[in-house]
């Protein structure tokens, strides 16, 4: 497949040479914080190495890119849609800037909107929804940039840090996405 490209992004495949980096964020707290409870747990070396491969092998129904730097192609973290339905067009998405210097920079809202024109207009997708934690303002105000709207709060759903937080469910329908002036 061809890469997806942006103004300064690419998406593009996974790569061996992606391990590194991806072994990097997956034991960062300050990365891992905002992200599932899949890294509750700190992660070996092998066991990125094993996802990278079930994700190259094409094993997994989950959509991955790589958001990469368009020039040079360098790693800055990862995008995925999962859980299609096709039924009812839609699937969830869920991003990762895995390396700090990349972050607040605007390279995350610009790695949504082209997975968001890829799942509309190639995928034919009719909505794409995503979750995120209430601590997470950089995330929601993101989210909220890129057109996704707010459409529920589960209340203390998630218990972090010592206490319990809400997980609030967002959404972008293609009709809005279509009405963005930035798309």
């Amino acid at each position: 497949m061809p890469h997806l490209l942006g103004d300064r992004i690419a998406l593009r495949e996974y790569r061996i040479s992606d391990l590194d980096s991806i072994s990097q964020w997956v034991n960062d707290p300050e990365i891992t914080n905002t992200l599932s409870d899949v890294f509750l747990y700190p992660h070996s070396r092998n066991e990125s190495e094993t996802y990278l491969n079930v994700i190259m092998e094409g094993k997994s129904s989950t959509k991955s890119f790589v958001i990469a730097e368009k020039d040079s192609l360098e790693y800055i973290g990862q995008i995925d849609l999962f859980n299609f339905d096709w039924k009812n067009r839609f699937a969830v998405m869920a991003i990762v800037i895995g390396k700090k210097e990349y972050l607040g920079k605007g390279y995350g809202s610009e790695a949504i909107r082209v997975l968001q024109k890829f799942a509309f207009e190639e995928l034919n997708l009719n909505r794409i929804e995503l979750d995120v934690y209430d601590y997470n303002a950089r995330a929601y105000k993101c989210y909220l940039k890129c057109g996704f709207k707010e459409e529920g709060r589960m209340r203390q759903k998630l218990f972090k840090n010592g206490r319990y937080r809400d997980v609030i469910r967002m959404a972008i329908l293609k009709e809005e996405f279509e009405e963005l002036p930035c798309k």
